[in-house]
């Protein structure tokens, strides 16, 4: 008779995980979990009969684990603030020979971006090879690892770090018995979370409906066409005759006819966009537009510039919609500043296109602030992946301020390496107000002078002149004369042809 305690489900877990550890040779990486693999692949071996290469090529060939990816929540209280039944979940990813570091802070962003969609991100295992399986991404070897490690950790989701083909998804799926989503995915559940107004609700849906369709999906007889004409046969005849189209085809020509109409809706909602920009152009407002990646930390210095109260989170894609605000600069320029959706490395094409309205707002701009965080372990990949999105948008040639903000979590050892990426940035903290005055500065030095030079002699009874020059010029001098106000200022093309009749020139 045995007397030993009966398992527990913690040890039944902790078990299997070694078993299918042990067969697969997974490396781990953080805590103790590494020492405790390794042991359990050196047990049996004494020091002098041990072949190191042999374990290396066994390292080599494994899934890795990522280290600190998991955001299981402390309080229950968050989980009701939320008001989403959190997913338990496994990232995956595939990486060539020697960009380790890069894919660990890709999959710690996706395991960001499950969290702020609702998830608990549970474990996360990387593959070395040169490039994903065409049919199960990680190959039919891995993916019954995977299984395993779904199965003994209890996930009921695995996340894929890339965009995977509608085949791959499909397989990777029937082989690990769990949903399996990828990363656009991932994101555009984001923004359907975060999309307020009605022209974001009507680009998340055609970005969702665009990503949805290649993935359609049936089973059984809900799929199965219905007869048409003349049908023999059990459990035919009257009553099954139809249109002879399948219920994923209906699916398909239903969701065409819906992204025809949102285009219709959102191609509709562009002139009052170009109306409001042509409005600030004709009254020679110069425009900024706040671009960088996905928090950043651009609300928060929009807000610290213009106290505009828009919603700062620590969250990723916090912000969707574009917040337009009015500023003035030191010498009493008028401009406005606006607050655009995040970037993010890999960003869905779908997801360009579809917001492309919103990112108008960077290409009409006559100066990008470019928001870097200064704290994030890959600035240099957050810039490139900014620039890219801009380029995509026809806005490379728009002069650009790079402020790297969130200065008061770097050392001076960072800043110098900072430093060297973009020599001409300017170090800000929206949270602590440090540099914002040097941002508003530049800012200042870098919007365009109006074009044409005016002397104008203007008659003391129309003071909106003067205040307007004041506004969208750059006054040069000022006298005040018996006949009026003797006013030397730059203006635009538009405002020096209105004030004509008060050149000095042309009243001689």
């Amino acid at each position: 008779m045995n007397d030993a305690a009966p398992e527990t489900h913690d040890d039944a877990v902790e078990r299997v995980l070694r078993s299918a550890d042990a067969r697969a040779g997974v490396s781990r990486f953080g805590g103790s979990d590494a020492s405790s693999i390794q042991r359990a692949g050196l047990a049996g071996h004494d020091d002098d009969g041990f072949d190191g290469e042999q374990y290396d090529r066994e390292a080599r060939a494994a899934l890795r684990r990522v280290g600190g990816l998991s955001t299981e929540l402390e309080d229950v209280t968050e989980v009701e603030y939320r008001q989403l039944r959190l997913e338990n979940v496994v990232l995956i990813g595939v990486y060539p020979q020697g960009s380790l570091e890069d894919a660990e802070n890709s999959l710690r962003e996706l395991a960001a971006l499950a969290e702020t969609a609702g998830a608990r991100v549970l474990d996360g295992v990387l593959q070395r090879r040169p490039h994903p399986d065409p049919s199960t991404y990680l190959g039919r070897g891995k993916t019954e690892e995977l299984r395993h490690v779904v199965a003994a950790l209890g996930a009921d989701t695995v996340v894929a770090d890339t965009e995977l083909a509608p085949s791959q998804r499909r397989a990777l799926e029937d082989a690990v018995k769990v949903k399996v989503i990828d990363r656009t995915a991932v994101i555009l559940d984001i923004f359907s979370q975060h999309a307020k107004s009605r022209e974001g609700k009507a680009q998340v849906e055609l970005a969702q409906l665009e990503y949805l369709l290649p993935r359609l999906r049936g089973w059984g007889e809900s799929m199965s066409r219905q007869a048409g004409g003349q049908v023999g046969g059990a459990g035919a005849g009257m009553g099954s005759r139809g249109p002879g189209e399948t219920k994923i085809e209906l699916d398909r020509r239903r969701i065409h006819t819906r992204m025809a109409k949102l285009r219709r809706q959102i191609v509709g909602m562009k002139p009052a966009r170009d109306a409001k920009r042509a409005n600030r152009k004709r009254n020679a407002v110069p425009s900024v537009a706040i671009a960088g990646y996905t928090n950043a930390g651009k609300s928060s210095l929009l807000n610290r510039i213009t106290g505009a109260g828009v919603l700062v989170e620590n969250a990723l894609f916090a912000t969707l919609d574009a917040t337009v605000r009015r500023n003035t600069t030191a010498d009493g320029r008028v401009y406005t500043i606006a607050d655009t959706v995040g970037f993010v490395r890999n960003l869905p094409h779908q997801l360009v296109e579809a917001f492309r309205s919103t990112l108008e707002e960077v290409g009409d701009a006559d100066l990008i602030v470019h928001v870097v965080d200064a704290a994030h372990p890959d600035p240099a990949q957050q810039i490139a992946t900014v620039r890219d999105v801009i380029g995509e948008v026809g806005a490379r040639d728009i002069p650009e301020l790079v402020v790297f903000n969130k200065a008061d979590l770097v050392t001076p050892e960072d800043r110098l390496v900072l430093q060297g990426l973009e020599p001409n940035a300017v170090f800000a903290s929206a949270r602590t107000g440090e540099g914002v005055a040097e941002v508003l500065a530049a800012i200042g030095r870098m919007l365009p002078d109006p074009a044409v030079e005016v002397d104008l002699l203007v008659p003391y009874e129309r003071g909106d002149i003067v205040s307007a020059l004041h506004e969208t010029g750059r006054v040069l001098s000022t006298e005040y004369l018996e006949d009026g106000t003797r006013i030397r200022a730059l203006a635009s093309p538009e405002q020096a042809a209105q004030l004509e009749e008060f050149r000095v020139a042309a009243l001689a």
